[in-house]
């Protein structure tokens, strides 16, 4: 049981995180802490994402070390009450292993879901409303908060592209296996001879940085403009510049946010999302040089799909990366992505 438990704790990495509580702690003790009150917000979060993570593990631990005492009583009379005891202690690591996987710095907090229509007209932005309703409804089943920040109406159906904040715990740990290109195969309702058509649409998952000094952005790398925010007419129509278009020069990185009546919460918005875009691009140059040293870099073009979701002529989703599939197409439509997401999170262990 004592080599059982040290084991565990190695995985569920306790010490580094209450290494990180005690830094966090002696910055929020600091006489000038509260200055600057967006980044001591922001730290404050953190210190209380990090102690919600450890509790759990800190009352199991409690356990082992009071069915350790129990068991040293050699007391027979105790064995049933020491057997639930240690059933419950394996069921709450069990319980625990799940949550383990999300060893990302950013895995516990909340994300930007973009989801862009590929090649293949009124099809592809049919597919990529499909998408947009199917991780809704995977929100609202797990009890996460969405907001639509952007959204681009399609041609004739659908949408061209849609960018929605997704907010509650784990939400970027999950999230961040839908990131790819997902392939639909169907029988086409927007062609006259109802045949099979294949459409594409890609999925970026982005997690919302916190942190305002970990990405620096300098004002005069941006360009704001303000237009006004599409409608469908009547009265919801802007009739003031609200929308904002942010363009980042050194990279050619381009953010609109149009969904708030307020320019200056859609400046906000687009902002946050600019920041998770950068951070992204930072993660990818420092991956590919770790891969490139490794000699396993291979650069993913927009044809490699994660996923395929076939209607016609049989019925199957399936995840190309690790074999999971299902057949219960509408079930996974409907927002019934779990088993796919833990079926990613399993081989990145096993990897």
């Amino acid at each position: 049981m004592k080599g059982e438990s040290i084991t565990f704790w190695c995985v569920f990495d306790i010490v580094e995180k209450e290494k990180r509580i005690q830094e966090l702690q002696k910055q929020s003790e600091a006489e000038d802490f509260w200055q600057q009150p967006e980044i001591a917000q922001g730290i404050m979060q953190q210190l209380a994402n990090l102690k919600e993570q450890i509790e759990p593990y800190l009352e199991i631990k409690q356990k082992i070390i009071d069915a350790i005492e129990l068991a040293s009583l050699e007391d027979e009379s105790l064995i049933p009450e020491l057997e639930t005891e240690i059933e419950q202690i394996i069921n709450n690591l069990k319980q625990r292993e799940f949550y383990a996987m999300f060893s990302g710095k950013y895995d516990y907090g909340n994300a930007y879901l973009a989801i862009h229509a590929g090649a293949g007209g009124t099809d592809s932005q049919d597919w990529a409303e499909m998408l947009e309703r199917m991780y809704l409804r995977w929100a609202e089943a797990n009890g996460y908060e969405t907001e639509i920040l952007d959204r681009s109406e399609g041609d004739e159906a659908g949408i061209k592209s849609a960018t929605i904040a997704i907010n509650g715990k784990y939400v970027y740990g999950k999230l961040r296996s839908e990131k790819g290109v997902h392939r639909l195969v169907r029988l086409s309702p927007f062609d006259a001879a109802h045949r099979r058509h294949t459409s594409f649409a890609l999925v970026e998952v982005l997690p919302q940085v916190e942190d305002d000094t970990e990405i620096e952005i300098n004002p005069n790398d941006l360009r704001i403009d303000t237009y006004r925010s599409a409608g469908a007419g009547g009265q919801n129509v802007q009739k003031n510049d609200t929308a904002v278009r942010i363009t980042h020069i050194p990279t050619g990185i381009v953010v609109t946010c149009q969904n708030e009546r307020s320019q200056t919460q859609n400046r906000e918005n687009a902002l946050r999302v600019l920041r998770s875009r950068l951070l992204e691009i930072k993660q990818k140059e420092q991956e590919e040089q770790i891969a490139q040293l490794r000699g396993e870099f291979q650069k993913v073009e927009w044809g490699s799909q994660i996923r395929s979701y076939v209607l016609h002529p049989y019925q199957m989703v399936k995840d190309h990366r690790t074999g999971y599939e299902t057949g219960n197409t509408t079930a996974v439509l409907n927002g019934e992505i779990d088993g796919f997401i833990e079926a990613y999170l399993h081989q990145q262990i096993g990897e």
